[in-house]
């Protein structure tokens, strides 16, 4: 994407299109947004089918994807309204092969490392994807100008080698569970979904004779169809016996409270390289003696402190995290990235270049300080069988949270510039010469191609004069109405407006958003349970019940904390104090509904360390003695003999540990 954002300019004069003009606005968000709409639809049916015929073969699949179709843009040969058009379904088909990467990369490596080193594996594949965003930024910048046909060739090698190395060396690591395919949940959720993000698309757009088009009934339409299509999509799945996504897995607090938090991390910064590509482009580098034709290239190397930043904090906050749990990095992180939206917001539009790196190195600090922790915790909190499904509806809530972010942001600034901006411009127009006629047709011109010549690092000023008008105004004025002053001086004013509604919206998305991390609870990961010891193959005591008796009686289901030496002859706890040794969580059964269940706590000599009883939901509380290695075994209650009991081996130190058991169903031929 970043390298596609500063080839734009090259791009549009390559096929002879002027974006500027509002029938050809539509290409060049389409060209924008249509990657990431194609992967925000596709991630999660794709993740469910690496769930089901292997996350390695999806993956080298989306790697021949993208760089075929890496080909066919690089050799396009058509002009005008034609080359547009195939740009941008060569680049949506692309997207299928993002897709097919994205969904499968995170899963890929769930399953390739152990919960105690995620964080830092996400972290490091992080840094992959941040350093290559920064790369493609100077690389487009480079080869941009030398040939706009460059930016996409630069990607065929690497995909190519990026497809055999896949092949040969990624080894299939994961669970494979045979599945029928659910059509309709698939049908549903891209229908929903596609109508919802082209309705943010189009609201963008200008309509009849308003700046913006979201009282389109197309786009109205588009919105609400969307919406009801995606309410129809969570009945199906709740419905169907195999569905694409298992919605029963948002019972799991870190789970969902993760989704949350990283669905608005990305609202909040989704628009934001959009925003500082502006800033940068169509202000503030003109306004400091660069030319229109370079402020792409210099941009993203202003912007080196932002990648900077996230680069330190990705992998060390994925090491913590793997220590302690992603509570506490993922909501300081939030809350600095908060507190970084809101310094921007306080610079001058024409600011010192010191002061905005300090405050992008923050703003990378923080993302990354929340990024690797935030998604290993989702990923630990799933079972194995359904990471695929679990990755991909992860990346749909960011992708989609990125197209609807741009939207919002989009909308803000453009509210800013229309309160003020034709009045600004049609005053410094006529200032210097410009005939009233010329300078009122200008000033009426949908703010939105303002925005985006500065996005595309356009001088709009000699487009949108033309050559007789500047003819009349004479060389001098000529050269300061096209220079590298005027337009900026004149835009910085009403995208300051604009600007500021922007950044509080993203300040207050990441401050919600750290409270949803706040509330994930302590350190979490799922443990896939080993199959069930026979409790008198256990055969010790406490306070003169064995544990063969004690995971069998029948008991009150009411949720207690037991601890060594504080269970009573009928199995019940006494008083306890609590302390911080507590494993607390959830039974869930075959099809993730709560089960009510014995759970019983086994040290690494075979004793009874605790018990209890889980109540109606499942939730359950137990307080180990003494840190360390323990097995929990989980026995269903009530059951008809078709459910297995489990256990699990936890590690337990001074700090919660929250863990949910999903039992499986008794293999047939077993009683």
């Amino acid at each position: 994407m970043s390298i596609l954002l500063i080839a734009l300019p090259d791009i549009f004069r390559g096929i002879d299109i002027d974006p500027l003009a509002p029938s050809n606005i539509s290409y060049l968000l389409w060209l924008i947004m249509g990657y990431l709409v194609v992967t925000a639809v596709l991630v999660v049916s794709f993740g469910r089918i690496g769930d089901m015929y292997g996350r390695t073969r999806m993956y080298n699949l989306g790697f021949a994807v993208f760089t075929f179709f890496s080909i066919l843009l690089a050799v396009t040969w058509l002009q005008g309204d034609a080359g547009a058009i195939w740009l941008i379904v060569m680049r949506v088909l692309q997207g299928i092969g993002g897709a097919l990467l994205l969904a499968n990369s995170t899963a890929i490596l769930t399953d390739a490392f152990p919960t105690h080193q995620r964080g830092l594996a996400l972290g490091i594949n992080s840094i992959a994807a941040i350093a290559g965003s920064f790369i493609g930024l100077i690389i487009g910048g480079v080869l941009a100008p030398i040939s706009w046909h460059l930016v996409f060739v630069v990607s065929v090698p690497i995909g190519v080698f990026g497809t055999i190395w896949a092949y040969f060396k990624l080894k299939e690591a994961g669970e494979r569970h045979a599945a029928r395919i659910d059509w309709w949940g698939n049908i549903t959720f891209a229908v929903g979904l596609i109508a919802v993000l082209m309705g943010i698309t189009y609201g963008i757009q200008p309509y009849g004779g308003h700046v913006m088009g979201w009282t389109s009934p197309m786009v109205l339409g588009l919105l609400i169809g969307g919406v009801v299509v995606l309410a129809v999509f969570a009945v199906v799945e709740a419905r169907v016996a195999e569905p694409m996504f298992h919605l029963s897995l948002f019972r799991i607090r870190a789970f969902t409270a993760g989704n949350i938090a990283s669905l608005l991390a990305a609202l909040g910064r989704g628009g934001l390289q959009f925003i500082l590509i502006i800033w940068l482009q169509g202000i503030w580098l003109p306004q400091h003696g660069y030319d229109y034709e370079s402020t792409p290239l210099w941009a993203g190397i202003y912007m080196v402190p932002l990648t900077i930043g996230f680069l330190v904090a990705g992998p060390v906050s994925g090491v913590l995290s793997d220590r302690h749990g992603a509570r506490a990095y993922a909501t300081i992180g939030m809350l600095g990235a908060a507190v970084s939206f809101l310094l921007l917001k306080f610079l001058p539009v024409d600011f010192a270049y010191w002061s905005f790196a300090i405050i992008l190195a923050l703003n990378g600090l923080s993302m990354g300080l929340f990024s690797s922790p935030n998604r290993a915790a989702i990923m630990n909190s799933v079972p194995p069988r359904q990471r695929g499904a679990a990755a991909g509806m992860t990346s749909t809530f960011q992708n989609a949270a990125t197209v609807l972010s741009i939207g919002i942001f989009f909308s803000m600034l453009i509210l800013g510039l229309s309160s003020s901006l034709p009045t600004a411009l049609r005053t410094g127009l006529l200032a210097h010469g410009v005939p009233v006629d010329a300078a009122q047709r200008i000033s009426e011109l949908p703010p939105v191609s303002t925005l985006f010549a500065s996005l595309l690092g356009y001088n709009p000023m000699q487009t949108l004069l033309g050559p007789q008008v500047l003819a009349q105004v004479g060389p001098q004025q000529a050269q300061y109405l096209t220079g590298r002053s005027f337009f900026p001086s004149l835009i910085s004013g009403p995208f300051g407006d604009g600007l500021t509604f922007a950044l509080v919206f993203a300040a207050a998305c990441c401050v919600v958003a750290a409270f949803a991390s706040l509330l994930r609870g302590g350190k979490y990961a799922y443990q896939e349970p080993t199959a069930a010891p026979a409790p008198e193959a256990l055969g010790d005591e406490v306070n003169g019940s064995p544990v063969a008796e004690t995971a069998g009686e029948e008991h009150d289901r009411t949720a207690v904390g037991v601890g060594n030496g504080h269970v009573n002859g009928n199995g019940h706890a006494l008083a306890h104090p609590t302390t911080g040794r507590v494993l607390q969580g959830r039974v869930l059964g075959p099809d993730a509904t709560p089960t009510p269940a014995v759970l019983t706590l086994v040290d690494r000599s075979g004793r009874q360390a605790g018990r209890v009883l889980s109540d109606d939901e499942g939730h359950f509380r137990l307080e180990p003695p003494s840190p360390g290695d323990f097995l929990v075994i989980a026995t269903p209650r009530g059951s008809d003999g078709s459910v297995a009991p489990r256990a699990t081996q936890v590690s337990v130190s001074t700090v919660p540990v929250d863990l949910d058991l999903v039992l499986d169903r008794r293999a047939v031929g077993r009683s």
